[in-house]
């Protein structure tokens, strides 16, 4: 619910500083290993919308891949959880290095 009500606060001041009175969509990028439930975001964003500028505003979700770097083989490979072994060498010395964030990547507003 947090991670919502952040994003909504973040709305709240790009309308400030942009001069908007709503939002119609946000295209929230979430990385695969930022350990956010997309269809949890979606619930909660509908639900802390209420009463604001972007109430009835769709969440379009961009899911972007995980990446590590495996300090047992020493080579960057595509990470789907945090705790999973390396795909190369089956190492758990798998450090993220992509995937983690989650930002508002694009408003539609007017």
């Amino acid at each position: 619910m947090s991670l919502a009500e952040g994003v909504v606060q973040i709305l709240e001041e790009y309308a400030d500083k942009q001069g908007f009175a709503r939002v119609k969509t946000v295209w929230l990028e979430i990385g695969r290993l930022s350990n956010v439930e997309v269809d949890s975001m979606r619930f909660c964003f509908e639900a802390v919308c209420r009463g604001t500028l972007a109430e009835g505003a769709q969440l379009e979700v961009i899911e972007t891949p995980g990446r590590g770097y495996c300090l047992d083989c020493f080579q960057s490979v595509e990470h789907n959880a945090r705790f999973d072994p390396c795909p190369l060498c089956s190492g758990y010395k798998v450090q993220a290095t992509e995937g983690t964030e989650m930002r508002v990547k694009e408003l539609e507003v007017e």
